[in-house]
């Protein structure tokens, strides 16, 4: 099935304001069966947002509205495509129980969803390490090194896949290499293999599917999927489930990434 299962709306703040109706044309046009509708996730109450412009994620006064919206456009779209309600999920590290309560009171409300890591934990700061070069760029000098800070990104999307968020916790990892957004510009010497493999490995163990990610092929510093090649071979024989995302954050980004994806791939439903 051709399907795109992680798309953003207008309810991001630091998206576009692309109507959902033009997201969908799009997706019908390209010839996509199924989508989801994956905006970033209110953070948690007690979680200040790290980034310069605080612009993470929707408002948590907004999420019904959003609900509410795409379910009224499942109903008008029914016999041209099917639409899912879904969100895109901040794992962040030592808020796992105002995540799991979130989840807990919204996840009925929730068709298909994502868990990714954006943030990360150094001392009793956070950054957003897929923000801005020149943020990555303070991320390397007060983690210590380029390399403190990959290592950090793959122990908490790991640590991420282990934690107990619920019943409703996600059942597909966002773009698991997200680290490499700017490694044209900062590049790093260890390719983070054997820590890869562990986090393919626990998402086998978890029964969790792989956002197959093409943003990452039109980020001018990345120019790859997330996860490229090598890691969709691993994962392929794992049996794991591979779920196309364009990551689209505009409507003309619907598609993004899929012709240079792994020749031979066999991609599933968001929602199987």
């Amino acid at each position: 099935m051709i399907a795109d299962g992680h798309i953003h709306t207008p309810f991001c703040p630091h998206g576009t304001t692309d109507s959902f109706e033009k997201y969908i044309t799009r997706a019908v046009a390209l010839g996509f069966k199924e989508i989801t509708f994956t905006e970033h996730a209110p953070l948690p109450l007690s979680f200040d947002d790290s980034t310069p412009s605080k612009d993470s994620a929707m408002r948590l006064d907004v999420l019904h509205e959003y609900f509410e919206t795409i379910t009224k456009l499942q109903e008008v779209y029914r016999s041209s495509i099917k639409i899912n309600r879904g969100l895109e999920v901040d794992y962040i590290e030592g808020y796992e129980p105002e995540i799991s309560s979130f989840l807990t009171e919204y996840g009925p409300y929730i068709d298909d969803s994502i868990l990714s890591v954006h943030f990360l934990k150094k001392d009793t700061d956070y950054y957003c390490l897929d923000y801005s070069p020149q943020v990555f760029n303070e991320m390397i000098a007060t983690f210590g090194g380029i390399e403190s800070v990959y290592s950090a990104y793959y122990q908490t999307v790991l640590q991420s896949i282990t934690s107990d968020l619920g019943a409703y916790k996600p059942k597909r990892m966002g773009h698991i290499t997200l680290v490499h957004k700017f490694q044209k510009k900062y590049p790093v010497q260890d390719s983070y293999e054997q820590e890869v493999l562990n986090i393919l490995h626990e998402m086998k163990k978890y029964n969790l599917q792989l956002d197959y990610n093409g943003a990452g092929m039109n980020k001018p510093l990345c120019l790859e999927p997330y996860p490229p090649r090598w890691v969709i071979r691993e994962a392929i024989k794992l049996n794991l489930k591979l779920v196309y995302g364009s990551d689209a954050h505009q409507a003309k980004d619907l598609g993004q990434g899929l012709v240079a994806l792994y020749p031979g791939v066999t991609l599933s439903s968001p929602t199987t």
